[in-house]
């Protein structure tokens, strides 16, 4: 997937597998309980949006000369922290936050951040409605409509930033019923080994007014 790892990466994105599966029955993480599933559906699907995301970050940054030097990414429903928490791993430069409704699944990610010593991870208990930061990429996974999607973390959205939606099959429907304030500009297709079904990213930006 053109995705180099460390021995450290590769050793934290085990352990993040392990801490799933011990906390899973009492936290209710995720339906996927097999150990060779969890690695194909969860952890490959996640690994796969590493380098277009880190391409869409290249092109923002030569964008705008007045981007921070720190990117900071919202994950939306982030859950056990899919793919928020494969990302903090993989971009150590970027700040991720995952946001979710439920805390348990919240302070799961904080425990994730302290155990794998992930400075830049951090879980949020919040309505993403609510939150009051702006996040250069705000992504998600199988999380809503990209309607309701971008629609409700609009307002987390920092000015020149990106949506990045993880869906499975292209999702036409979803993307003719979106408002004229929101532009596709990339569909991606993603490859994910083992895997046996279709993923693509959604990239979208506010409209352009007028």
């Amino acid at each position: 997937m053109g995705v180099p790892l460390t021995e450290a990466q590769t050793s934290a994105l085990l352990a993040y597998m392990a801490l799933i599966q011990k906390w899973n029955k009492v936290y209710n993480l995720t339906a996927v309980r097999d150990a060779p599933a969890m690695l194909t559906h969860h952890l490959l699907d996640s690994l796969a949006v590493i380098s277009p995301l880190q391409s869409q970050l290249q092109t923002l940054r030569s964008a705008d000369t007045g981007a921070p030097e720190r990117v900071k990414l919202l994950d939306v429903g982030s859950g056990a922290g899919l793919p928020g928490v494969v990302m903090a791993i993989l971009c150590p430069e970027i700040q991720v936050d995952c946001v979710d409704t439920v805390a348990k699944k919240a302070s799961f990610i904080q425990q994730v951040a302290v155990t794998l010593r992930l400075p830049n991870l951090r879980g949020v208990h919040a309505r993403v409605e609510r939150l009051t930061d702006k996040y250069q990429v705000v992504s998600s996974r199988a999380f809503a409509s990209l309607v309701d999607f971008t629609s409700w973390s609009v307002n987390a959205l920092a000015e020149q930033g990106i949506w990045m939606a993880m869906k499975g099959k292209h999702p036409a429907d979803e993307m003719a019923a979106l408002p004229g304030t929101v532009s596709v500009f990339h569909v991606e297709q993603l490859n994910v080994p083992g895997l046996g079904a279709e993923r693509c990213i959604v990239w979208m930006r506010p409209a352009l007014a007028g």
